[in-house]
């Protein structure tokens, strides 16, 4: 990560989660919480294969190739649970979380600073508020699933709140929330690029070391 002291009006800060707050990505985990990391593994590897088939085919169901690889992913592995045992599912991801310690300071700093701090990532709504429960975070930008009479669909209720619709989100959410004095991202490489854009200062960051306090 780009180090440089935090400084300037007060205004909004907006964090990527996977690979930018926390080691890794979420949803593995999650899906693993649900029906076992063995089998959460096996289906992720089938949505890989099934989503380059399609791919290839011009069939793919995501808007490029990762999109396609989640939404498959989803699908299989989601479709049908209860919504009370995706959040019991959400509770127990909470210790195996590995925080990214350098950037949970840097979130600190900022509501110290009288900043409002908005959490735009990728990640499921379902879990994230059980992971970020215990920060000060003003709002979360998260990906939604559909629900229908108590259970998962497999499918999206929004966008998928990464690259593009990411920044989009974020775009939205200023604004709505605005005036804002000013702006500061952090986000991994290369998809919160366009995030980062919208930015008056963008960091990539860039997890070296393992952390796992809070």
């Amino acid at each position: 990560m780009a180090g440089s002291p935090i400084s300037g009006p007060a205004g909004v800060a907006f964090f990527d989660f996977d690979g930018t707050l926390i080691h890794g990505d979420s949803l593995p985990m999650f899906v693993g919480e649900v029906i076992g990391r063995r089998r959460a593994a096996l289906a992720l590897a089938d949505a890989i294969r099934s989503a380059l088939h399609r791919h290839v085919r011009g069939r793919g169901p995501g808007c490029d190739f990762p999109g396609s690889v989640k939404a498959i992913y989803l699908k299989r592995t989601l479709r049908g649970l209860p919504v009370a045992d995706a959040l019991a599912a959400a509770e127990r991801m909470v210790p195996r979380v590995r925080w990214h310690q350098p950037m949970l300071d840097v979130l600190k700093e900022h509501r110290r600073q009288g900043r409002r701090v908005v959490v735009a990532t990728g990640a499921l709504d379902l879990y994230m508020p059980a992971l970020l429960h215990g920060l000060e975070v003003d709002d979360l930008l998260a990906t939604g699933m559909e629900v229908v009479d108590g259970r998962l669909t497999g499918r999206l209720s929004t966008a998928n709140c990464v690259r593009l619709d990411k920044a989009e989100r974020v775009t939205g959410w200023i604004a709505g929330h605005g005036p804002v004095a000013a702006t500061w991202g952090y986000g991994n490489h290369p998809s919160d690029l366009p995030m980062l854009a919208l930015m008056h200062k963008g960091e990539v960051v860039r997890i070296r070391r393992k952390s796992n306090r809070r």
